[in-house]
Formats: C-alpha cells, sequence, structure tokens
C-alpha cells in the first residue's frame, strides 16, 4: 500500500508494517518491549497497541506467553492484526479494538498477569503545537494519564506488574496515579547521553505490592563519539538483550 511501509525492528526479528506518515514506532515502542518479563503462561495485556510495534517485539522475545493488544483507532488495529500475521504469532496475540478510556470491564475478559503501556505524552492540547490528525492520538491522552492508570489496575490481576514507559518529567505523575493500588515500584531513566537528564522513565510496579522503591542504573542511548548507540542500547534495540528488573 502506498500510505504504509514495510519495517525491520528489532535487528529484523519482527517484520512492522505502519503508515508512512503521522504517529511511526520508534525508540519507546522498543524499549517498552524489552522491559517486558513475562514467564512462560503468562498473560500479557498493552493499552494502546497501536500497529503492534511493541507488542509484537515483546511476543517474540517472550514466546511462551500469550498477549492482547488493545487499540482504538480501526485502522492501526487492522494493521496490528496484518502484522501478528504476517510475523506468524496470531495464535499467542489477539487484538481488540477498544477505548482505553472506558472501563476494563467492558473488555469482557480476566484480568491480566501484566500490562505494558506507552501513554500518550500530553494531557492539554494547549501544551503543545497541534500535532498532525494522524498524530493527535497518541500524543494526546483524553481523559489525561490518569485515565490510562486506572485502565492499568484494572486490567492486572493482584501481584500483577504494570510497566509504562513516558516522559521522565511526568513520573511523580505516574508514581502517585499508580500508588492508589499498587506499589514495589522500580524505576529505570532513560538518558539520550551519559551527561544529560533522562528524558524518558520506565517504571514497573506490582498491583498491592508493598516493597519499597528501587532506583535502578540508568540506561545511555547514545555516546558522543562512536556508533549510533551505546553498545547496551544497542544490543537491547537488536533483541540480543533485555531490560531486566531487580
Amino acid at each position: 500500500m502506498d500510505d504504509t511501509t514495510e519495517d525491520a525492528v528489532m535487528g529484523g526479528r519482527v517484520r512492522l508494517v505502519q503508515a508512512a506518515r503521522g504517529y511511526r514506532a520508534g525508540l519507546d515502542a522498543a524499549l517498552l518491549a524489552a522491559a517486558c518479563d513475562a514467564g512462560p503462561g503468562a498473560r500479557v495485556i498493552e493499552a494502546g497497541c497501536g500497529a503492534g510495534a511493541a507488542l509484537l517485539a515483546a511476543a517474540t522475545r517472550r514466546p511462551q506467553a500469550r498477549f492482547l493488544g488493545v487499540e482504538r483507532d480501526p485502522t492501526a488495529g487492522a494493521l496490528a492484526r496484518e502484522n501478528a500475521a504476517l510475523n506468524r504469532l496470531s495464535e499467542r496475540v489477539e487484538i481488540i479494538e477498544a477505548d482505553v478510556a472506558a472501563t476494563f470491564s467492558a473488555l469482557g475478559v480476566a484480568p491480566f498477569d501484566a500490562a505494558l503501556a506507552n501513554p500518550p505524552f500530553f494531557d492539554d492540547p494547549g501544551a503543545i503545537r497541534g500535532p498532525a490528525p494522524a498524530r493527535r492520538g497518541a500524543w494526546l491522552a483524553e481523559g489525561g494519564l490518569g485515565a490510562w492508570t486506572g485502565f492499568l489496575l484494572k486490567a492486572v490481576r493482584e501481584g500483577g506488574t504494570i510497566t509504562v514507559i513516558h516522559r521522565a518529567d511526568r513520573l511523580a505523575d505516574i508514581l502517585a496515579l499508580l500508588g492508589e493500588r499498587a506499589g514495589s515500584f522500580q524505576v529505570r531513566p532513560v538518558h539520550p547521553f551519559a551527561e544529560a537528564p533522562a528524558k524518558r522513565v520506565l517504571v514497573r510496579a506490582v498491583k498491592t505490592g508493598r516493597a519499597p522503591l528501587k532506583l535502578l542504573p540508568p540506561l545511555v542511548l547514545h555516546a558522543r563519539t562512536g556508533d549510533k548507540h551505546t553498545p547496551e542500547a544497542e544490543a537491547i534495540l537488536r533483541g540480543r538483550a533485555a531490560l531486566d528488573w531487580a
């Protein structure tokens, strides 16, 4: 199709058909997939899966787990199904069309062992210069970040995990919103360069968890000289390594 491209991600292990313009999967999806630590037999849900970049990479990394992607955009949902078939993952990966702003119970499925999400970065349309219409749904969270965290908290069983990647400056909001019913937080900052402030954070929480918060060593993406990515980041992006939790 003229309005899509087919790209190789995770070192070519995953093929991804996605929109040629508008929102396109990138580094955040790759890091979210690398942070998925679902074990054998686990059921995993991704809220807002888009065309399936993080979902399918996570499913490829975790071949003994089953995955459900939730996506409200019918076009993106159709691409996610196409991509699941393209990567021969349809038996373990299901896509349904639903809105995260609605209640989890409306999906009619049992709570999951783990949930993943890369929520839209902005709550207030006035906070940014308006994105192109094709990208608006990926940038602006209707109902705010609270709607997403509320959905994730309902989506997992007690003792289940929630893993989110977001802007570093929203860390306090994420901890506060998830902390109403979750704990045992682990936070991994993601820095563009070693000497630069973190731009992203990966946050993992356990529903009803009680352990103290752990601040993990950061992931540094780029070096000022040499290769495009640091060796650690390159190994993660190519699927040779995972983002482990303590």
